[in-house]
């Protein structure tokens, strides 16, 4: 009997052990991959990105060096808004406009921008689309002498000290979800990724194309919904925060639960518009620290006590599970895996149960 008590206790304390050693693995890792990122800090006023709270929709300001890029506008409604916050921030000249995909709520409040701004550069997916929103943001871009431009995944240009690289969309798509258009803005070692509403599968196609997805923030994409924001995609970003721009009890549920636990599952301090009102992140090139309209000590996405709890993986199926799963039960011998914590099991490329949903 001592022998038996000898060895489980050996096990056990190779197990915190193990999960100990994951743990300081993991944050390895995501600082690795953030200090990797080119350039030391840029001599720069500082990079600021306004994440506007325009409701269930989309918009923020990017302001570098005196420059402005305006990314979205929201809905229509929005309009308004959209003029006052480029009057307040003294933006009557944007260098670069981009309606991200031709979705009302994405580009509805671009009139109010463009009744307010000149723009030198307006980047959309695409050139015609059939809806009064789209087709008044190209009347009034006519009027200032301008038209869409459609950018291709390579393109890269500067915002004062900031460059900015478009990713994707990677090939074309029926769901104008997917035509996203990804781009990604660098300031010394901090990184910011937006991707629009881009969905689980042209996530995955971004992935392939070899993209750098690696980002110190990312805008989360479709507001929050569990089609975006896959456990691949996540991994590749590793984001060390995340901005949700989301309306206040919208009636599609975002931001998904399974989607914020996704996020906690990698640390990431999550902002929220429909909770904190517009969201500042500040970058001096070394870090990001965030301001909020409202409610800056909320809890955007609470993560309870956290306690040990073991997880059964099929390496098959490269799922995991509680170990009171049937289906954790019934995996054949040589295809199962003991994790000591869930983001050893998500890290490793393996997705949760969607029975158990541990």
């Amino acid at each position: 009997m001592s022998g038996k008590r000898q060895q489980k206790k050996q096990g056990s304390s190779w197990g915190l052990t193990f999960l100990f050693i994951m743990l300081f693995l993991a944050t390895a890792y995501v600082l690795y991959g953030r200090l990797e990122q080119d350039g030391p800090p840029p001599e720069g006023e500082g990079l600021e990105v306004h994440f506007i709270d325009v409701g269930q929709a989309d918009a923020a300001l990017v302001i570098c060096d005196g420059h402005y890029m305006l990314i979205d506008g929201g809905n229509a409604e929005d309009s308004d808004l959209v003029y006052a916050y480029l009057e307040r921030h003294g933006a009557k000249r944007l260098d670069y406009m981009v309606a991200s995909h031709a979705h009302e709520d994405h580009i509805g409040g671009l009139s109010g921008a463009l009744n307010y701004a000149a723009v030198d550069v307006a980047l959309c997916p695409v050139t015609e689309y059939s809806s009064k929103v789209f087709q008044n943001m190209v009347r009034y871009l006519g009027e200032q002498g301008k038209t869409l431009t459609v950018p291709e995944p390579g393109d890269k240009f500067t915002l004062g000290s900031a460059r900015v690289e478009i990713l994707g969309p990677v090939r074309e798509y029926d769901d104008t979800n997917d035509t996203s258009i990804v781009l990604r803005i660098d300031y010394g070692k901090t990184s910011f990724l937006f991707t629009g509403d881009m969905e689980t599968g042209a996530e995955r196609d971004l992935i392939e194309s070899g993209a750098n997805l690696n980002a110190t923030v990312l805008k989360a994409g479709h507001h929050g919904s569990d089609t975006s924001s896959g456990y691949q995609f996540l991994r590749e970003v590793m984001p060390q925060d995340v901005v949700i721009s989301v309306g206040e009890g919208n009636s599609y549920g975002h931001p998904s639960d399974e989607v914020l636990s996704r996020y906690r599952d990698l640390g990431a301090e999550v902002y929220r518009t429909d909770m904190q009102g517009h969201v500042i992140a500040r970058s001096d090139g070394n870090t990001v620290t965030f301001t909020t309209e409202k409610e800056a000590d909320t809890a955007t996405n609470p993560t309870g006590n956290p306690t040990l709890q073991t997880y059964i993986g099929n390496s098959g199926t490269k799922k995991f599970h509680l170990p009171d799963c049937a289906s954790a039960k019934s995996i054949q011998e040589g295809k199962r895996v003991e994790f000591y914590d869930r983001l050893q099991a998500v890290l490793e490329g393996y997705e949760p149960c969607g029975r158990c949903k541990p």
